[in-house]
Formats: C-alpha cells, sequence, structure tokens
C-alpha cells in the first residue's frame, strides 16, 4: 500500500531497446544466407562484417553504441570490439535458427511482432516527447505549484493499518493502556511498514491521501488518534512523532524532474486521446 502521493513525478525514461544478439534481417534474405547464396551488400551505408554473405550493417553498432552511452556506459575500443563481436556471433546462430527453422515457429513469430509493436510505440513515444518540448514556464508553474502544495511543515509520523473499525478500536484501547505503538505496528499492522513499527518517515499532507493527513495535521508530537481513521486502505490508527519546518528543494536542483513529470503527463494525455479515437472491439 503506498500511501504517498507523488508531487514531483518519478522520471519518464523513453529509448528504444537495443537488440545486442540478432541481425535482423527479413525471412528472405536470411533464408538465402543459410542456403550458401551470396546476398549483395546494402546499395548504401557501410557493412560492418558479412557473415555466410549476409551484410552487417555498421550503423547496428553504431546503435549499440549510442544505446550504452545513454545509459552512461562508455565506450572505448574494448567494448566496441566486443559489440562488434556480440552481433556477429549473434548474425551466425540467427542463420543457424532459420536453417532449423526456428524462424516459423509460431511462438517466436509472436513475440518477434510482440517486439515490433512495442519499439514502434517507444519510437513514437520519444518522437512525441522530442516535437512536444515542455516550456521553462510551464515547468516553474508546476514547481510553484507543487511547492505550494506541500506547505511549510513536514510530518514524522507511525500508523497502524488494520481491516475493521473495530481492530482499530481494540488497537486504541491497548494504546490507552499504554502499550508500544511501534510493538503493536509490528505485530498487528496490514501495512508494508509494520517491520518499522508503522513507520513512514517524514511526509507532508500534500503527499498523503486527505483523511490521513486531515488527522495527522490535528495531533501534537507523541499523540496518537482516539477515533479511527478510514482511507480507501482500511482503518488507521497513526501517531505523530514529530514535526519541522519543510525545506524544499530549489528549483534549479528539480527542474529535471519537473521537466520528466511534465512530459509523462503529456504522454499519458496523448495516449488517452488516441485509445478515444480509435476503434477497439
Amino acid at each position: 500500500m503506498q500511501l504517498k502521493k507523488i508531487v514531483i513525478a518519478t522520471t519518464w525514461a523513453l529509448g528504444l531497446t537495443a537488440l545486442t544478439g540478432c541481425h535482423a534481417a527479413d525471412n528472405g534474405a536470411a533464408s538465402q544466407a543459410a542456403a550458401g547464396q551470396t546476398a549483395s551488400a546494402p546499395a548504401a551505408g557501410k557493412v560492418m562484417a558479412v557473415v555466410n554473405g549476409s551484410p552487417i550493417p555498421q550503423a547496428e553498432l553504431n546503435a549499440l553504441e549510442q544505446d550504452r552511452t545513454a545509459q552512461g556506459q562508455p565506450v572505448n575500443d574494448q567494448v566496441a570490439a566486443a559489440l562488434r563481436e556480440s552481433l556477429i556471433d549473434g548474425e551466425i546462430l540467427a542463420q543457424q535458427a532459420v536453417k532449423q527453422g526456428l524462424d516459423q515457429d509460431s511462438n517466436l513469430q509472436m513475440r518477434l511482432k510482440l517486439a515490433k509493436t512495442q519499439m514502434l510505440a517507444q519510437a513514437f513515444l520519444a518522437n512525441y516527447v522530442k516535437s512536444h518540448p515542455i516550456t521553462e514556464a510551464a515547468m516553474k508553474a508546476e514547481y510553484d505549484r507543487a511547492k505550494a502544495a506541500a506547505g511549510d511543515k513536514e510530518y514524522e509520523v507511525e500508523h497502524i493499518l488494520v481491516a475493521s473499525e473495530g481492530d482499530a478500536r481494540k488497537i486504541i484501547a491497548q494504546l490507552n493502556q499504554k502499550a508500544k505503538f511501534e510493538t503493536l505496528a509490528k505485530k498487528d499492522s496490514k501495512d508494508s511498514t509494520a517491520q518499522n513499527g508503522g513507520n513512514l518517515g517524514w511526509v507532508t499532507p500534500a503527499g498523503l491521501v486527505k483523511p490521513f493527513s486531515d488527522a495527522m495535521v490535528q495531533l501534537k508530537k507523541g499523540e496518537y488518534t482516539k477515533e479511527p481513521v478510514k482511507t480507501q486502505f482500511g482503518w488507521h490508527v497513526i501517531r505523530l512523532v514529530d514535526i519541522r519546518e519543510l525545506k524544499f528543494p530549489p528549483y534549479e536542483q528539480v527542474k529535471e524532474q519537473v521537466r520528466a513529470g511534465l512530459e509523462q503527463q503529456e504522454v499519458k494525455k496523448e495516449i488517452a486521446d488516441l485509445r478515444a479515437a480509435a476503434k477497439v472491439e
């Protein structure tokens, strides 16, 4: 269960999946190579290697190197050589698969079609993001909105989540008899925070579902709710551990996260619009 809502959205990762094994020749060309027939090199573009008559374009190696670089992995001569060998090995294995008729396997054909669909979808989304850049004004406005929503205080809070109001009242009764909150949380809470004594860490009201935050901000340090609090997750008993001034991160520090969050919103809207216009039977 996640009580925390996203204030500044997590990064939207886009990019094409790198295929480091199979050289994607069409079935006809692959069959010719498997039969020992010589395939002519592409009319344009440098060829990295020719395996049993089937050319591997230099562009494929370049794509793998670009993917590694984009992931923050440097490409030196040794890495480039290893990538080149992996492409050659992949082409050899692919040709053997064709010789054995594995390219006709229905499950493999389905997976290849699925991979193609996913890569085309990712390519569309990457192009959409590129052609719809987020403006500086939009990012600043979103930052200001999130900052205002976060408020000026943050709270260290614990909670015990149970399935029913009756169970919550039993917890409160035990707390009234001086039972330790952390002990009851570890024993009775259904939330993933149980092992930590119910501790949610430092949170802001804007980052929590409203019934929970409304009850939390009414508490003083060390107090717990005397009435069960109901949310869509179940029934809570809440204890306020501490409160402090919120130090919201400066704009420049989170600017790229804000951009990514807005890009994600735009992408979701585009998908929803396309879905609404599509005929799905």
